[in-house]
C-alpha cells in the first residue's frame, strides 16, 4: 500500500502541477512526475511547483497489481491545475475512464498546460484534444496510434514534442528529458541544472533526438565519449569545431559522427551548439548583460548568432530571456 503524501506550496503564485492517477498506471512515470515536480528543493531555496495526485477513486491500483494508492484526493483536484500530467498504462487499447476524459478537457477549456508521460498519448487523443497538434509515443505503439488517432500529427522518432501547451514524452526514461524541459522553461537554465543533478541526470537532450539509439557491442574499450565531451565543456568560449573534436578523441570526422549518432543520438555540431546555447543562457542568469560578452563566452561568436538561436531553441529572445530569468526575477513558471 502507498499513501500520497500531503500536498504543500499553496502559497499564491506557485505553479500547480496535478497528477491523474489512474487504474493500471505506469508507477515509473509518476515516480518521474513526484521526483521533478514534488520534491522540495531547499538547495535552491524556494518552492518550484504545488504537486499533487488525484484519481477517479480513492484506492488506485498502480500497473499489475503492484502497489495501491490510497486516500488520493478525488478527479476535482485536476480543475485547479495549472499543468495536468495525464495517465499512462501499458494497455493502451483499453478505453479511459469517461471522467479522466472529461477532466482532460476541462483543463483544456480553461487553458492549462498538458502532459502526456509515454501511453499517455493516447489518453490525451483520446480526450480529442491532440488533434491537429504535434504529440509524440513510443515507437513501439506508433503505428497503433497513427490508426487510432490519424487527425493527430505523430512524429513517433523524437523523445518529446513540446507544442507549445501540449506536451508528450515517447518513453520512460523521455519523461524524466520532458519534465526537466519544462523546468527549463518555467524556471531556467540555472534551476533544471540544479534539478538534473539532484537526479544525477543529463541536464538537456533535446527533443528531436533520436528515441532509439542503437549501442552495438564496442570493437575497442575505449570508445566512450566522455572524455571528449568533458574537454570540450572546459572549452565552449573557444573556437571549437567538429574537426577539433575529432583531433581530440583521436578519430577521423567520420568515426565521431558515428560514434555520437550511437551513444547520444545527434551530431557532433548540434551537441556543441546546445552545450553552448545552455552556457549563455547560464551567463544571463547570472547577470551578464552584454548579448556580446555572452555570445563570445560561450562560444556562439555574434550577438545577432545567439539571438538567432535562442529564439530558435527557447522561442523567446535574450533580453525577454534575462527579464524572466535574470538576478532578481522569480523566474514564474509559465502558464497553460
Amino acid at each position: 500500500m502507498a499513501k500520497e503524501s500531503s500536498h504543500r506550496g499553496e502559497a499564491a503564485g506557485v505553479h500547480r502541477v496535478v497528477v491523474i492517477v489512474d487504474d493500471n498506471s505506469n508507477p515509473f512515470e509518476l515516480g518521474c512526475a513526484t521526483e521533478i515536480f514534488g520534491l522540495r528543493r531547499p538547495e535552491i531555496g524556494r518552492e518550484l511547483y504545488d504537486f499533487r495526485l488525484c484519481s477517479p477513486r480513492p484506492d488506485i491500483p498502480m500497473r499489475d497489481g503492484f502497489f495501491t494508492l490510497t486516500e488520493v484526493a478525488g478527479l476535482e483536484a485536476a480543475d485547479a491545475a495549472d499543468t495536468l500530467i495525464v495517465p499512462n498504462r501499458p494497455d493502451v487499447e483499453v478505453p479511459r475512464r469517461p471522467a479522466v476524459l472529461d477532466a482532460i478537457r476541462r483543463a483544456r477549456a480553461r487553458g492549462a498546460r498538458l502532459i502526456g508521460f509515454c501511453s499517455g498519448a493516447f489518453t490525451l487523443a483520446e480526450a480529442g484534444v491532440l488533434d491537429g497538434r504535434r504529440a509524440t509515443a513510443h515507437w513501439q505503439w506508433a503505428d497503433a496510434f497513427r490508426a487510432r488517432f490519424p487527425a493527430v500529427r505523430l512524429e513517433p522518432d523524437v523523445l518529446f514534442v513540446d507544442d507549445g501547451d501540449i506536451l508528450t514524452a515517447a518513453g520512460s526514461a523521455a519523461a524524466l528529458d520532458l519534465g526537466l524541459h519544462v523546468v527549463r522553461r518555467d524556471h531556467g537554465a540555472e534551476i533544471a541544472n540544479s534539478v538534473s543533478r539532484r537526479l544525477v541526470f543529463a541536464a538537456h537532450r533535446d527533443g528531436g533526438q533520436r528515441q532509439f539509439v542503437e549501442r552495438p557491442l564496442p570493437d575497442l574499450p575505449d570508445e566512450s565519449l566522455a572524455p571528449v565531451l568533458a574537454w570540450a565543456q572546459e572549452r565552449l568560449d573557444a573556437p571549437l569545431t567538429v574537426a577539433d573534436l575529432a583531433v581530440r578523441a583521436a578519430v577521423s570526422q567520420a568515426t565521431l559522427h558515428r560514434r555520437f549518432r550511437t551513444q547520444l543520438g545527434t551530431t557532433p555540431l548540434a551537441w556543441l551548439t546546445g552545450e553552448r546555447l545552455a552556457l549563455a543562457c547560464r551567463l544571463i542568469e547570472r547577470g551578464e548583460a552584454r548579448l556580446e560578452a555572452v555570445a563570445r563566452r560561450s562560444g556562439l561568436g555574434t550577438a545577432a548568432n545567439l539571438r538567432t538561436l535562442m529564439r530558435r531553441e527557447t522561442g523567446i529572445t535574450p533580453s525577454a530571456y534575462r527579464r524572466r530569468f535574470g538576478p532578481g526575477t522569480n523566474g514564474s513558471p509559465a502558464g497553460g
